[in-house]
């Protein structure tokens, strides 16, 4: 398999498997797609780490299986493209991305995907499609620029140009630099902090902050109510609300 699988207490792992680069070739972006649809379902993943590997995160997309596509073959792709890294957006449970060395094109695609980024000092990002004469077609374009903003967006874009881990951090980027051989102890440590969190909070926190910038203010602000509203309907909120009555803030056991 060119990505792999694991759970553990509470935290599942996707873990990139296809050297040298983790090129995202269709097998890949599929393959994605299904463990981002396994890990929705499962109630054992609290919380996802998505990870290339000690030495890289993913390198972009496969360009030799690109190169002999035609513009028909292409249209005939591209949603499914995009509807791969769109499951990984929408995996209702926190995520994080656990860079390493290069996440470039589809790479940087599939880190902008995570709710937070933690980057090792020797990380390069960037969205280089317009060197080939195309431009981000996994959401690039659209996850970018509402990340950092629309004109640090254009210059990467337009660009092309990779940015280090210190210019990636001070861009809003990546959330977290730290030496490379801790990225995935502190991304495992971040997942499993929340794995321990209340489930359905975490996904309507979640869902409001990702469905409200796709619309207008009232329209976000219903939605949270909603949410709101609706969590005074789980044993969670019980737990949570008896908990700091009798013991203080922040020692709930949450199921």
């Amino acid at each position: 398999m060119t990505v792999n699988f694991e759970v553990a207490d509470g935290v599942g792992t996707v873990r990139l498997d296809r050297p040298p680069m983790n090129a995202l070739d269709t097998a890949t972006q599929d393959r994605l797609r299904e463990l981002a649809e396994e890990a929705t379902r499962r109630d054992d993943v609290r919380a996802v780490v998505i990870w290339g590997g000690e030495k890289v995160f993913a390198a972009g997309a496969d360009i030799k299986e690109m190169q002999v596509m035609d513009h028909a073959a292409m249209v005939a792709r591209s949603k499914a493209l995009q509807d791969s890294f769109t499951a990984v957006a929408r995996i209702p449970k926190p995520v994080v991305a656990a860079v390493t060395g290069y996440a470039l094109g589809g790479g940087c695609e599939l880190a902008l995907c995570a709710d937070f980024r933690i980057a090792a000092e020797n990380a390069k990002l960037g969205q280089p499609e317009i060197l080939l004469g195309l431009i981000p077609g996994a959401g690039g374009t659209q996850r970018l620029a509402r990340l950092i903003g629309p004109s640090k967006a254009k210059d990467l874009i337009f660009t092309g140009r990779q940015v280090k881990a210190d210019e990636a951090l001070a861009l809003g980027l990546v959330d977290r630099v730290v030496p490379a051989e801790e990225v995935y102890a502190q991304a495992h440590a971040w997942a499993a902090r929340l794995a321990v969190g209340p489930a359905m909070a975490l996904r309507a926190a979640k869902e409001s902050v990702d469905a409200g910038l796709e619309t207008d203010i009232d329209t976000g602000l219903t939605i949270e109510r909603n949410w709101f509203a609706g969590l005074f309907a789980t044993e969670d909120r019980a737990t949570g609300m008896r908990s700091f009555v009798e013991e203080g803030p922040g020692k709930a056991k949450f199921r």
